[in-house]
């Protein structure tokens, strides 16, 4: 039986860390807010920033892809399909996949596109390749990368879109393997879109920035309930477990979005998760976006904590809301 497994994880980060007191000091003098207590609930305490004029989200997720590479053996060759998530692309024409295909030397055959379903948008991708290629005889390998370079969108006078983000970019390479009990078991998703309106970019549509000159210099991030993911969450984990017969106590790494870590606490005391399954890393690379739960993976199997067969269990969230749980051994 025909499995798609792991091959590799890499990532990517801009050289610059930025830690908490820059960001206390300059909503301190800028709007006379104390944001420590903010920054505290969220998790945070350094991110990598975007300094340079020449990185992007397609540098970041170039680096990241050729990194991959690296470490799995492989070249662009031997790379079917690429997939590129990203929610800050940019270009909209061509895709953002068509310079990274270029950059690896792909051959002419591989299947590229690009992918935008917000933060949620890697692991969509990743579920959506894994699909593919159970599916498809000519794809053996696929590239999916996340890339966000998120603050570029940031608002100065908005604590959640300016502190609250880091920039990076994490790459994955897919592989058929006729192994047993390895790679993808199952994907789960489940969208409210009450909340549409309430992260925007471009605030006013692309149609009026260009047309009328509307502002389109920041992310408009309208305050919401946060824990409104929460009954999502426990949903998902409960199903997506109960229909491939595992448990909770079946799962030996959990690799979440980085968004807020009093949403993950909220999930370790609702299913009594221990801490050492858990892979938080939000406190050093801020919220990274797409990219997020592949970060923690990363560095879960970088320390160690994550090693071959064990189950894996991804849970995001992207804008809007849509919510998206997966199973992989890894």
């Amino acid at each position: 039986m025909t499995n798609i497994r792991i091959n590799a994880v890499e990532i990517y980060h801009p050289g610059q860390i930025v830690d908490n007191a820059h960001y206390i000091e300059h909503f301190k003098n800028k709007t006379g807010k104390d944001i420590s207590n903010f920054l505290e609930i969220m998790g945070r305490e350094e991110r990598y920033i975007i300094d340079s004029p020449n990185e992007n989200s397609i540098t970041m997720a170039i680096e990241a892809s050729k990194r991959v590479l690296k470490k799995s053996g492989l070249t662009g060759n031997d790379i079917d399909m690429i997939v590129f998530s990203t929610q800050v692309p940019e270009y909209t024409v061509p895709t953002n996949a068509m310079f990274v295909h270029h950059a690896i030397e792909a051959q002419k055959g591989t299947v590229i596109y690009d992918l935008n379903a917000n933060c949620a948008g890697m692991t969509i991708a990743v579920e959506q390749a894994s699909r593919y290629m159970l599916s498809s005889p000519h794809v053996k390998r696929a590239l999916v990368v996340g890339s966000d370079y998120l603050s570029l969108l940031g608002n100065p006078d908005d604590a959640m879109t300016l502190a609250n983000f880091g920039d990076a970019a994490s790459a994955i390479i897919l592989e058929k393997t006729e192994e047993e009990n390895t790679g993808f078991i199952d994907g789960m998703f489940e969208v409210d879109s009450t909340n549409r309106n309430n992260i925007l970019y471009p605030e006013k549509g692309l149609s009026k920035s260009l047309k009328d000159g509307e502002n389109s210099d920041h992310m408009l991030w309208h305050p919401f309930d946060g824990t409104m993911s929460l009954p999502y969450v426990y949903e998902q984990f409960e199903e997506i477990l109960n229909r491939n017969n595992l448990t909770i106590d079946d799962v030996d790494s959990f690799c979440l979005s980085q968004f807020a870590l009093v949403n993950i606490e909220r999930m370790q005391e609702r299913f009594n998760i221990p801490n050492e399954k858990i892979v938080y890393v939000g406190d050093k690379y801020g919220y990274t976006g797409t990219s997020s739960p592949f970060i923690s993976l990363y560095e879960g199997i970088e320390s160690g904590r994550i090693k071959r067969g064990d189950l894996v269990l991804f849970w995001t969230i992207g804008g809007g809301h849509e919510f998206v749980t997966m199973l992989f051994r890894y």
